[in-house]
């Protein structure tokens, strides 16, 4: 995928999650940052040149926003669709102790408890010990390559549900894993299982 091609996909999936009732969008059809699209495709071009990629999906996600807002998209950049738009959780060390709700900080060090940012690269799906759960593979050295040894994986978990956040108003944190609501993390882990790109930025990126 060349650089106009990943920048007018960008627009296009800008424009497209803020149209009126588009599909996956959330209670203010807010799309992703434009800068977020362009370097999630930027660097799903550049493992697609690596043959990396198997499952041609991108999941995006924006940890600069809080968690009480839909801050994960999954993009068919073939067919330029907007697969899903959802809740996904941030870690207990990346939280900021006033407003939880908000990542603040972000780290690749065992025991952080912290999210991570950059490229990752999907794995297998399997049965642990929050269910159904999903492998990711951290593609940036000293950013987010010690994702397998931090055992950094998307899976369901309860503090992500409907019911808590009717109840708190926000999601729960995780220990680092981007956790989803266990009403939908078993059609998103299936659709983004084995070689698909995630991409994820902070405030600060």
């Amino acid at each position: 995928m060349s650089c106009a091609r990943a920048i007018v996909l960008a627009a296009f999936f800008a424009l497209a999650l803020a149209l009126p009732g588009a599909a996956a969008a959330g209670p203010r059809g807010d799309a992703p940052r434009p800068a977020l699209v362009e370097r999630g495709l930027a660097a799903y071009a550049a493992a697609r040149a690596e043959g990396r990629i198997r499952n041609p999906v991108l999941t995006l996600i924006d940890y600069s926003l809080p968690s009480s807002e839909r801050r994960l998209w999954v993009l068919e950049p073939g067919s330029e669709q907007v697969l899903y738009r959802e809740y996904v959780a941030h870690g207990r060390g990346s939280a900021d102790p006033r407003r939880p709700e908000r990542a603040v900080r972000f780290g690749n060090e065992v025991g952080s408890l912290r999210s991570s940012l950059g490229a990752f690269l999907t794995g297998e799906p399997y049965e642990g010990m929050h269910g159904y759960s999903l492998q990711l593979e951290g593609l940036e050295r000293g950013l987010n390559d010690r994702a397998k040894e931090r055992r950094i994986v998307i899976h369901p978990a309860d503090y992500v549900s409907r019911a808590f956040r009717l109840e708190h108003g926000r999601l729960g944190r995780s220990f680092g894993c981007p956790a989803l609501d266990p009403a939908v993390a078993p059609r998103i882990i299936e659709r983004i299982r084995s070689g698909s790109m995630l991409y994820a930025t902070g405030p600060s990126s």
